[in-house]
């Protein structure tokens, strides 16, 4: 089985790929700027580097800077995550998930029917 992408990164390296996901490709500069409280530019650049070398972000370069962007569509980074939280917290149950979700949050009747026609159309799916 594959290690989950995002399991083995630490929180600071975590915002880091939330910034490079979000924006599609940044400078450190780019990072450095949206990371509160700003942990210094030399910081962002080497843990930019060690994402590199981990194979999570590639570079290239812009003039005298290197532009960032994740290797791993952020689909699939998104998925690979789901499935490491379903398996540490949930046993393995998207069901169980959902319950917790639902139990935690206060939703309005414009969600809960969104979340109903989703659960439709997935039966459908199935039939």
């Amino acid at each position: 089985m594959n290690k989950p992408l995002h399991s083995h990164l630490s929180r600071r390296e975590r915002q880091i790929m939330d910034i490079v996901y979000r924006l599609g490709e940044a400078s450190v500069a780019d990072v450095a700027d949206r990371i509160d409280p700003d942990p210094g530019y030399d910081s962002v650049r080497v843990t930019l580097g060690i994402l590199e070398k981990k194979g999570h972000v590639k570079h290239r370069q812009d003039g005298r800077r290197y532009v960032y962007s994740a290797t791993v569509p952020h689909e699939k980074a998104s998925r690979s995550a789901m499935r490491n939280l379903l398996g540490t917290f949930f046993h393995g149950s998207p069901s169980r998930a959902i319950l917790a979700l639902l139990g935690m949050s206060k939703l309005s009747a414009e969600e809960l029917e969104e979340i109903a026609t989703w659960i439709e159309e997935e039966k459908k799916s199935h039939e």
